[in-house]
């Protein structure tokens, strides 16, 4: 096999992974509560991770690690795996698959504004328009939700936007780790860290016996939402010379995962969905790869 297309199929693993979690969400909700995925998703993860420290020989990394590091991390872990998992998975407990997995993709968008917050410079102007496009297609599914569910709930789709926020703010906290420590320390580290608070976390909510179906699917979660896909999309990038074309695969995510959703939740999905869908990838695609090259045309 030529070298240059393991980064393809290595971003083809975790694309494919991504678009299955969405319908595994909804079936481990039926055996699990929100804090029990998490738990199971999370430990089975860090035992992906562990592995990895050690195929890689990462683990001398740990004894250069700063104090202000050890933090960072300690923060990272509570962002994620803990908040953002159990808000998302609380939103996938309101809301039809179809709506709850787009919803939570507009994580690009808040990213945008928070670092415009942050570094208090203005957003370019050409933004606004995938912006609105991308907040178009949100408006769409949820209008088109009520053919699923009758109503779509307000409580679900602010936690959708509430773990769209924290996914956002994991990766301004995560700014800046990769020139410190590798990408199996900082993913080892960081799972680590949730799990020490989840195991606190059990302290004020037990976790109740599981039988085999709640355990496997908690673990499937762990392994190809949080384990294998970031191993894969991070070994991809690294190893291509065309990060773009492994950047441009994830948008096919979120229609594959449409797929599984009809296949296997039988959700009947309503052609808003599609359209919706369309308009959110859409309107984040022109803002990574037009908006920005217009304002600098503008500038010139």
């Amino acid at each position: 096999m030529r070298q240059s297309g393991k980064p393809v199929i290595l971003g083809a693993v975790a694309v494919l992974s991504w678009s299955t979690v969405a319908t595994a969400f909804k079936i481990a909700l039926s055996h699990l509560s929100t804090f029990e995925m998490v738990f199971v998703a999370t430990l089975t993860a860090l035992v992906i991770f562990t592995v990895w420290m050690t195929v890689t020989g990462s683990w001398k990394e740990l004894r250069g690690l700063t104090p202000s590091l050890w933090g960072r991390f300690a923060l990272l872990g509570f962002i994620s795996p803990v908040a953002y998992y159990l808000i998302l998975f609380k939103a996938y407990d309101y809301l039809p698959a179809q709506i709850a997995q787009p919803v939570n993709y507009l994580w690009p968008i808040l990213l945008t504004v928070m670092l415009a917050v942050i570094s208090r410079k203005p957003i370019p102007g050409a933004k606004y328009i995938g912006m609105a496009v991308s907040l178009a297609g949100v408006a769409a599914i949820s209008i088109g939700g009520k053919g699923i569910a009758g109503s779509v709930s307000v409580t679900g789709l602010l936690l959708g936007l509430g773990s769209a926020f924290l996914w956002a703010l994991y990766w301004i906290v995560n700014d800046g780790l990769k020139d410190k420590v590798g990408e199996a320390t900082s993913l080892f580290l960081t799972f680590l860290f949730g799990m020490v608070y989840l195991l606190a976390g059990t302290l004020v909510a037990p976790l109740s016996p599981m039988n085999m179906e709640a355990i496997l699917s908690g673990a499937y979660i762990g392994a190809f939402e949080m384990g294998v896909p970031f191993i894969c999309f991070g070994m991809a990038i690294r190893h291509t010379d065309n990060p773009a074309l492994i950047n441009q695969m994830c948008y096919l995510s979120p229609f594959l995962s449409l797929f599984f959703i009809s296949l296997i939740l039988g959700e009947p999905i309503m052609p808003t969905t599609y359209i919706g869908l369309a308009l959110i990838v859409g309107g984040l695609a022109y803002n990574q790869y037009f908006a920005g090259r217009r304002d600098v045309r503008r500038a010139a």
